[in-house]
């Protein structure tokens, strides 16, 4: 694999999870990189270049930009890569018709974010819908971020031989938790020591209700909300906290780095944010995987979720440390106020955290890559799979019938 040139197209690139998951992923990849940008060349896009990635903006103007489609095509030729691998509904659109029509070796896409009635926060339709599957024919593989993700496509009509499921992963030593970071960090983010602090990670929009953890963390006097992220919702969020009187409360801290702190050491990322916090809170009625709550039982956090692929798939002794509550706000400040009355508390970290460190998530895309290389056609001859075909190992991944029909989940 070695010798393969691969570039990945992606609608933009600020902060995000699916963005953050690619950054993740290319430090663990053996091969060469390149990675495009249709719009928006955020800080992901700086964190991708500081790691020794080739970033091009394509300066897409909008969905219907179609002027896009041929820089693209001429962009891939020119680059002459062996695979092309897409994300994001807007970048799977574009990426997979232009890798078609650039002749690229093999086209591969992820389906990060898939609800069951949206996609990355917007609502479904079957405009939508319609468009995916015309372009999902014109790739050799579809990922999967999990068994839920898959499920959906397959609903949708996605043949399951075609789909894959290889979950995101992190990387668990960074959320290790220690003592003296958690102190550093509530100095630095203007805690009390001694404080109950409630912890919430991602976008400030509306499907992640987040209004509901505000309003529970203000329910009960003396606790603590940290949220990390930012988003249109944010100013509403502000103004809810003042009319509930919790605004000293509440610390809306914006984006930040899901690898660490800032080069000064003066601004905490994630890792230390999660050190800083006595329990962690994902109130979204849906998700496609879950990647905050992962984070969170790395970190040794008590986890409260609404909904989670990445352990409600998998058998509860994956993850004690998480449970599942409904949506209503009583129920979560009652599950608040046990947590509070009990005490801080640290647990080891779960076996899902193994099961979902990212250079296995890194292995199973490769063999991904092996299976739709050896699959593509070359005009005039037939592709051999570069290096030989992979070993079956218990983390190659699997045709999502394969995986269903042995009932594993």
């Amino acid at each position: 694999m070695k010798d393969l040139k691969a570039l990945h197209v992606i609608t933009g690139l600020g902060v995000g999870g699916a963005e953050q998951q690619l950054r993740l992923l290319l430090r663990h990849m053996p091969m060469r990189c390149d990675v495009l940008t249709l719009t928006n060349p955020g800080p992901v896009a700086e964190g991708l270049r500081a790691d020794g990635v080739r970033v091009v903006h394509l300066g897409m103007r909008g969905n219907r930009d179609l002027g896009a489609l041929p820089r693209l095509v001429r962009f891939i030729r020119r680059g002459r890569y062996d695979l092309v691998h897409t994300h994001l509904y807007r970048a799977c659109l574009y990426g997979r018709l232009a890798a078609r029509l650039a002749g690229a070796g093999a086209t591969v896409a992820t389906e990060h974010s898939l609800g069951e009635g949206e996609i990355e926060g917007r609502p479904l339709s079957g405009g939508v819908r319609a468009l995916y599957l015309a372009s999902e024919r014109l790739g050799a593989a579809t990922v999967a971020v999990s068994d839920t993700v898959a499920a959906r496509l397959e609903a949708w009509g996605v043949p399951a031989e075609r789909v894959h499921v290889v979950p995101n992963g992190i990387e668990a030593v960074r959320f290790r938790f220690d003592e003296g970071v958690r102190l550093a960090a509530r100095a630095r983010t203007g805690l009390p020591e001694r404080a109950f602090v409630v912890g919430g990670v991602g976008r400030l929009v509306p499907g992640k209700r987040f209004d509901v953890l505000v309003r529970a963390v203000a329910a009960l006097p003396g606790a603590h909300l940290l949220l990390a992220g930012d988003g249109p919702e944010r100013a509403a969020l502000r103004t809810l906290a003042a009319e509930l009187g919790a605004q000293s409360r509440i610390h809306l801290l914006g984006e930040r780095d899901p690898l660490g702190d800032s080069a000064d050491g003066r601004t905490p990322g994630i890792p230390a944010l999660l050190a800083a916090m006595d329990v962690f809170v994902s109130p979204s009625r849906e998700e496609a995987f879950g990647l905050a709550v992962v984070e969170a039982l790395a970190a040794g956090l008590p986890v409260l979720h609404v909904t989670c692929p990445a352990i409600d798939d998998l058998p509860a002794a994956q993850a004690p440390g998480a449970r599942r509550i409904g949506t209503g706000t009583e129920e979560l400040v009652a599950a608040l106020r046990g947590h509070m009355e009990a005490g801080a508390r640290r647990l080891p970290a779960p076996p899902v955290v193994r099961r979902y460190d990212i250079a296995r998530s890194a292995r199973q895309l490769l063999d991904v890559y092996d299976l739709a290389l050896s699959a593509a056609p070359v005009p005039g001859s037939a592709r051999a799979p570069r290096g030989s075909a992979p070993d079956p190992a218990p983390h190659a991944p699997r045709a999502a019938a394969e995986r269903r029909g042995a009932g594993a989940r």
